[in-house]
């Protein structure tokens, strides 16, 4: 395409030195915007933010740009990031652009038929290595010591998320207040810091079939340096979903034969890092609110014209189906 909302192919090309562009919106995005870019020869993939409603410390691209270029060196595999664009006058927004890896983004039956149960196995436990492997890393051997604050870090995420979910607040949500006071109440003592992604699942990474491998981990908008159990907390929660049909959190891969389940992923990295992980249930209902959070300002997005795409309608029902999640998770042990 030579016309793609949110994106002047025109403006891009004048400020690349380029000849004409045409480019694709990449399916599925939810938060921020993706898009494969080519003059015909070159090829680029660029980030950018939402269209509209953009939350307060959201959607930074200069945070993604740095902890991809900072995480190049490292057995944490990330696209090489090629240029940061902070001036607004050329696309109307901050950009990046970054390689464009090999692989797909699993996240439907339909796209990987030649996955066999072993194969799901592999990948289960890939997806939980190179997880591991992100933790291990010394920020400060990366120049991310002052990436974060790892101090406070968790009664500032529940929060700031709270804080968050007031400003897409449009409708009663049942259990959401519940949800975020007991949260509050309850905030763990967090074991060391370490770089998290943020928004850790199998379709934020990209997986070639041969050989079997995790190309590239995306998304990196909400990394930071933190507790390691909110990105295991959150990944637990995107494998086990709400355990409905066509579940729009989870995608149906990770039900396919031969896939780990949620607590064989806990316990491979519990034996990886040697991590305690027998308070886990609170991070559980921590990722389950912050997703419903998430989803709700998708929902706001989508009733007030600024998403763009298709499969937007329908995730604002499914704010409230997580947040009984959520509490559930709350009130049990693993």
């Amino acid at each position: 395409m030579t016309d793609l909302p949110g994106l002047d192919l025109e403006a891009l090309a004048t400020h690349l030195g380029t000849g004409p562009l045409t480019g694709e919106l990449f399916p599925g995005g939810r938060s921020n915007l993706t898009y494969r870019v080519t003059d015909g020869t070159q090829r680029w993939v660029l980030r950018r933010p939402p269209l509209g409603h953009v939350l307060a410390t959201a959607h930074d691209m200069a945070r993604e740009f740095r902890v991809i270029s900072a995480l190049a060196p490292t057995s944490v595999p990330v696209p090489h990031a090629h240029q940061l664009v902070e001036d607004t006058s050329v696309i109307g927004a901050p950009f990046y652009l970054m390689e464009e890896m090999p692989g797909a983004a699993l996240r439907e039956r339909s796209q990987c038929p030649w996955l066999t149960p072993d194969m799901a196995r592999t990948l289960s436990e890939r997806l939980v290595d190179v997880l591991a492997d992100l933790h291990s890393v010394d920020p400060s051997s990366v120049d991310l010591q002052d990436f974060g604050r790892p101090e406070g870090f968790l009664a500032r995420q529940v929060a700031r998320w709270g804080k968050q979910l007031d400003a897409s607040r449009s409708r009663d949500l049942p259990g959401i207040d519940d949800l975020r006071a007991k949260l509050a109440d309850t905030v763990p003592v967090s074991p060391r810091a370490a770089i998290i992604h943020g928004d850790y699942r199998l379709d934020n990474a990209l997986v070639t079939r041969d050989p079997l491998e995790i190309s590239a981990v995306l998304d990196w908008e909400m990394a930071t340096l933190g507790d390691p159990l909110a990105d295991l907390g959150l990944l637990y929660v995107y494998w086990a979903g709400l355990g409905v049909d066509n579940d729009p959190i989870t995608g149906s891969v990770p039900s396919m034969p031969g896939f780990s389940s949620a607590d064989e992923l806990v316990a491979r990295y519990t034996a990886r890092t040697g991590t305690d992980t027998s308070g886990l249930g609170w991070y559980i209902a921590f990722g389950y609110f912050k997703l419903a959070v998430i989803v709700e300002g998708i929902h706001y997005r989508f009733a007030s014209g600024k998403t763009v795409g298709a499969g937007f309608e329908k995730l604002g029902a499914f704010t409230v189906p997580l947040v009984r999640q959520g509490l559930a998770a709350a009130h049990k042990e693993l």
